[in-house]
């Protein structure tokens, strides 16, 4: 079995008064090109190198995927684990909030050619475009931006099925 690991960011950015930017205001989502050119909304990240800390190659996949720098993380929201039987493979989620950024929000760095956009997204946009990524990647992030929980925690799911027209993901608690 194949064993994923992965870290998202969740930027986030709130301005008051005439020197904050209009188009830097509430959640950053990327848009994602997927096999079939099928496109999905998410928060930035990726596979977490081995070797790496979750911080150490989340930082370096917003960077590629963004153009912005995280200065500093303010902890982990929540966990997501995802076991996929009949594909074979296991994937683990960390998900962890920014706490400050630097820079300008690029697009095209992306060494795996994935991320055709970005936007900072406001409510009620953000489950709108996020309704576009799988079950295990829109609900936790729907439940985290409208509850802000502060605990970390943890979200299980089953995916089964072996092609995308037949998958059927079970949540299995949180």
């Amino acid at each position: 079995m194949h064993k994923w690991s992965v870290a998202s960011a969740v930027i986030e950015t709130t301005c008051v008064g005439a020197t904050c930017p209009p188009d830097r205001t509430g959640l950053l989502l990327v848009e994602n090109e997927r096999q079939g050119g099928r496109r999905e909304w998410t928060t930035p990240g990726g596979v977490i190198d081995s070797g790496e800390s979750a911080h150490v190659g989340l930082t370096r996949e917003v960077r590629e995927e963004t153009g912005l720098i995280v200065v500093a993380w303010s902890g982990l929201l929540y966990t997501v684990a995802v076991e996929a039987p009949d594909l074979g493979w296991d994937l683990q989620v960390e998900v962890h909030r920014a706490e400050a950024i630097e820079g300008e929000l690029t697009i095209g760095e992306d060494p795996d050619g994935i991320v055709v956009a970005a936007d900072w997204v406001e409510e009620p946009g953000i489950a709108d475009l996020v309704a576009t990524a799988p079950q295990w990647v829109s609900e936790p992030l729907i439940e985290w931006s409208t509850e802000r929980f502060v605990e970390p925690r943890t979200f299980s799911y089953v995916l089964i099925g072996k092609t995308f027209s037949d998958f059927r993901v079970e949540r299995l608690g949180s």
